[in-house]
Parts: structure tokens; C-alpha cells; sequence
């Protein structure tokens, strides 16, 4: 799958990047349509190179190939023709790349430090066995499927801000931060109270085991309570690119991580045979 997939890689980067352009210019919509047309299409290509074809894992990694590289050449074109609308030279300046490399090394570690959590929290589920580990799986996929969602108000105050602060209208961009501040936490209360209340329903989708659904009903009560706050800090996250402030959203991302260490350190510490997970 990696063999296949990996010629992929340059296409993803390239729709990351056009992606990135086109939020800047408040062009929401255009990801979204090339994204369903694309994702709907990779979906039809591994049905049919997988189950028709019978390719295996590794017509579905093409299937991918084939829809990630259609997406970027699609955002490309966009990019093309809005350059060329506004007389916009698409050489790349040395300067200006440099720059650009400077600011997105401290969200590269700030990436990094997310993903590590991540990772290790992953490693300590683990440690509670087959059970524990797959109710971890059923609640991080949930969670990042509300992350997602939560994202497109970061996204929105990233534009914004960034538009407002260039413009020279602070004012503008701090009744937005408030305004989008306020819609985060009101949006993480209701799909808190949401996921609370279709839980039992929800769980069974994903499996019948009893005890994978116990462990996952206690973790995903940590989800819906976590909302509130994910609302909260995914809207600020947005407006901190926004402001160009990206040292500082690193620096907040570390302090996590070493916040973090200590407890996953504490699980270690007892023997595996005598834990029980919450």
C-alpha cells in the first residue's frame, strides 16, 4: 500500500498548499467542491479496483493516487487563473520562500508535538490491552471527526483575522475573535450534549463486544466534555495563524506535551496485569 500510495504524496502536498492559498483569498467553497468531487470519486475507484478488479490493498492505494493527484491538478488550474486575474507572477521569490519556511518551522513543531501526544496516547491504551485499545480507537476517531468540524471555525477566524489585521482594522478583527469565540464553546456544548445522549446508538455501529462498548461509554463522556474546550481552543488556534503568531502556539503545544509526560508516566509505572481503564 505504502509503494503505491507514496507517489501520492507530492499531489496531497500540492492540494495542502492551494488549499492554504485559496482560505487566504476567503475561498472556502472551491476545497470543498474539488474535496467531495475527489473523495467521491476515490471511493468509486477503490470499489472498483478492489472489489471488481480484485487489485487488493494495493488498488485501493491507487485508487488514492489517481483522486489525490485529479484534486491538486484541479486546485492548480483555480490558482492558475486566479493569479493570472490578478497580474499575479507565480515565480517563486527566494526571499519570500524563506520567509514563508521560517514561520511554518514553528508550526512544524507545534504538528510534531500534536502528533506525539497522539502517538503516545495510542501506546498507553495499548498498554491496557485489546479491549482498552479498541475502545481508544472508536473514541479518537470520533473526536477527530468533531475536530474536524470544530476546524471550520479556526479556519473561518484564520481568513478573517488575517484579513482584518492586514487591512489595519484591529477593531474588526477583535469583534470577530469574540463573535467566533463565542460560536466555538456554543457549538462544543451542543455536540457534547449530542454525542451524551446517542452514545448507546452510536457504539453500536462500531462494534458489539461488551467489553470494548463499556470501556468506549466511559471514554466517550471525556469526548462530549472535552467539546466545550476543544470549541474554545480550535477557534483561538485560528486566530493565532491568523495573527501571524505561530511562535507562540508552538511554545503553548510543548508545555502540553511536558504536562502530558508526567501521566503517561504514572500508567507505566504499575504493572499491565493490574490496570483497569476509567
Amino acid at each position: 500500500y505504502k509503494r503505491q500510495a507514496a507517489f501520492g504524496l507530492p499531489a496531497m502536498l500540492a492540494s495542502l498548499a492551494v488549499t492554504g492559498v485559496l482560505r487566504g483569498l476567503l475561498d472556502t467553497r472551491t476545497p470543498l467542491v474539488v474535496s467531495v468531487i475527489g473523495f467521491g470519486a476515490n471511493v468509486v475507484l477503490n470499489l472498483v479496483l478492489v472489489t471488481v478488479l480484485d487489485f487488493g490493498i494495493a488498488g485501493s492505494a491507487f485508487g488514492t493516487l489517481v483522486a489525490q493527484t485529479a484534486m491538486a491538478g484541479g486546485l492548480v488550474v483555480v490558482l492558475v487563473r486566479r493569479a493570472r486575474e490578478a497580474s499575479t507572477p507565480l515565480r517563486p521569490h527566494p526571499g519570500r520562500v524563506l520567509a514563508a519556511a521560517l514561520h511554518g518551522a514553528a508550526l512544524f513543531g507545534r504538528t510534531v508535538a500534536l502528533r506525539l501526544v497522539l502517538l503516545l496516547t495510542v501506546g498507553a491504551a495499548a498498554s491496557f490491552g485489546d479491549p482498552a485499545l479498541a475502545a481508544h480507537q472508536i473514541s479518537a476517531t470520533l473526536w477527530s471527526f468533531l475536530a474536524f468540524a470544530l476546524d471550520a471555525l479556526a479556519i473561518a477566524a484564520q481568513a478573517i483575522v488575517g484579513r482584518d489585521l492586514g487591512a489595519g482594522r484591529a477593531d474588526a478583527a477583535r469583534a470577530a475573535t469574540s463573535r467566533l469565540l463565542r460560536w466555538g464553546v456554543g457549538f462544543g456544548l451542543v455536540v457534547g450534549v449530542a454525542l451524551v445522549a446517542i452514545r448507546p446508538m452510536l457504539l453500536t455501529l462500531f462494534t458489539t463486544d461488551p467489553v470494548v462498548v463499556r470501556y468506549a461509554a466511559g471514554a466517550l463522556i471525556v469526548v462530549a466534555a472535552g467539546q466545550v474546550v476543544s470549541g474554545y481552543v480550535f477557534v483561538g488556534d485560528g486566530v493565532l495563524m491568523g495573527a501571524g503568531d505561530h511562535r507562540y502556539l508552538a511554545a503553548a503545544m510543548a508545555v502540553s506535551l511536558a504536562a502530558y509526560l508526567p501521566m503517561l508516566s504514572l500508567i507505566h509505572i504499575s504493572e499491565p496485569t493490574r490496570r483497569t481503564p476509567i
